[in-house]
């Protein structure tokens, strides 16, 4: 029987854990398990010696493909739109500080963006209780300022390398809208979008570019 092979290697596969991530082969939300192993060398199919480890890996439940442990940072679609959401208030609230809550139709315009990101309920009341909690009266504008600068970065921080520049772009726009809602930018105003294009890692040219496209675009 010339020709037979009598040796090989085999893994052993342990699960250690299992969740749901977003699997870059189906190209959507599925259960995973995080999978570690144990090489073999086979003769004639019966193991006989260890030939190391194997792993971890993250096999997918639905079309079993394996990736690096690195797929798990990937956020899942569910966990991607809340991020979407979260961030889209949190621009919206940015701009209305910079711009002065008592504007109406930057309010109406803010609700609308933020409904529309995913808080079907948000209200322009809603909207100026939320700013009266966080910059209550008497709180000075740059202790004011930096909170909410410093909100922007948690939301968009984690959201800026998983999006696409349209994704950015659209944040961004949506801020711009609400500010000129009410007439043409103010400095503040400006520099609070400016703040939205540095956390979306977009560049200052970027961002000016864009701002100044809304700006001429007709409402």
């Amino acid at each position: 029987m010339l020709g037979l092979c009598v040796w090989g290697v085999r893994t052993v596969w342990h699960t250690e854990s299992d969740g749901v991530f977003f699997c870059p082969d189906c190209g959507g939300d599925r259960s995973y398990r995080r999978r570690t192993g144990r090489r073999l060398l086979t003769v004639m199919g019966l193991p006989v010696a260890p030939r190391g480890q194997a792993g971890p890996v993250v096999e997918c439940s639905a079309c079993h493909g394996r990736h690096g442990t690195e797929a798990l940072e990937h956020p899942t679609s569910a966990r991607l739109t809340a991020m979407l959401r979260d961030a889209a208030h949190a621009v919206a609230l940015a701009v209305l500080v910079a711009g002065g809550p008592d504007s109406r139709r930057a309010r109406r315009a803010a609700a609308e963006a933020v409904r529309e990101a995913g808080f079907p309920d948000c209200t322009e009341e809603e909207l100026r209780a939320l700013l009266a909690v966080r910059c209550p009266d008497g709180t000075p504008a740059d202790d004011c300022g930096n909170r909410l600068a410093e909100q922007l970065r948690d939301a968009l921080g984690p959201l800026a390398g998983h999006l696409a520049l349209q994704g950015c772009e659209h944040l961004l726009v949506q801020g711009a809208r609400i500010a000129l809602s009410d007439g043409p930018y103010l400095p503040a105003e400006r520099e609070a979008l400016a703040a939205v294009g540095r956390c979306l890692m977009m560049s200052p040219e970027h961002t000016d570019s864009t701002l100044e496209a809304v700006a001429r675009t007709p409402s």
